[in-house]
């Protein structure tokens, strides 16, 4: 499944770079002295019953499946409404300690993002006055990034690896056929899922 990308409401599929696996080369008939060592008659049976075994091979291998995001990503994940206020926001990702923050509409789809750096830079007092602070009484519909990238449970963790280091985003969000948040994913998860399920299969 694509990498999907969001804007006011408009999904479109992010971009995608194709990737080719590289085939390995037959093997080379080994030769000492500049001679060949096959049969002087010119027979190739043993050559390509070799070939034949190979390709066996290959189409027997079991594939070993790649990692999705369902895999790694974080769940259930919290949100806010649009109409939520940034001080809501801020005691929401303090008390859970996370740093991005899936914004939903009235029926609970995904409208935008807030990071804490965000809310830093819209009411950078927040940290010292809390409630007190003037900005944090607005809304995170006025602040939030309406430019979301999403994926689905079913997209493999390497194009959103990609995806996030393009894009330089933190973490993206996991949603449902409904484009409900069901999950998330950080650099942390990704991080966290090389080192519980290395190593990780480059094709399948």
């Amino acid at each position: 499944m694509a990498v999907i990308q969001a804007i006011t409401g408009v999904a479109e599929i992010y971009p995608v770079k194709p990737v080719t696996p590289s085939v390995p080369s037959v093997d080379a008939v080994e030769s000492q002295g500049g001679k060949d060592h096959r049969n002087p008659s010119g027979d190739r049976t043993t050559q390509a019953a070799h070939q034949a075994y190979q390709e066996h091979t290959k189409q027997t291998r079991p594939p070993k499946p790649a990692i999705l995001a369902g895999d790694l990503m974080t769940t259930p994940v919290s949100t806010l409404p649009s109409d939520a206020t940034l001080i809501e926001a801020w005691a929401l990702m303090t008390r859970r300690s996370f740093r991005h923050l899936p914004i939903s509409s009235v029926h609970g789809t995904l409208v935008g993002m807030v990071s804490d750096r965000d809310l830093i830079r819209h009411a950078p007092d927040l940290i010292i006055a809390g409630i007190e602070s003037t900005a944090a009484h607005r809304r995170l519909a006025e602040i939030m990034s309406p430019r979301v990238l999403s994926a689905t449970p079913t997209t493999d963790i390497r194009e959103i690896a990609r995806i996030m280091m393009d894009e330089r985003v933190g973490a993206l969000p996991i949603l449902d056929a409904n484009r409900q948040p069901v999950g998330i994913i950080s650099k942390q998860d990704l991080l966290r899922g090389l080192a519980n399920h290395g190593p990780i299969e480059l094709w399948t």
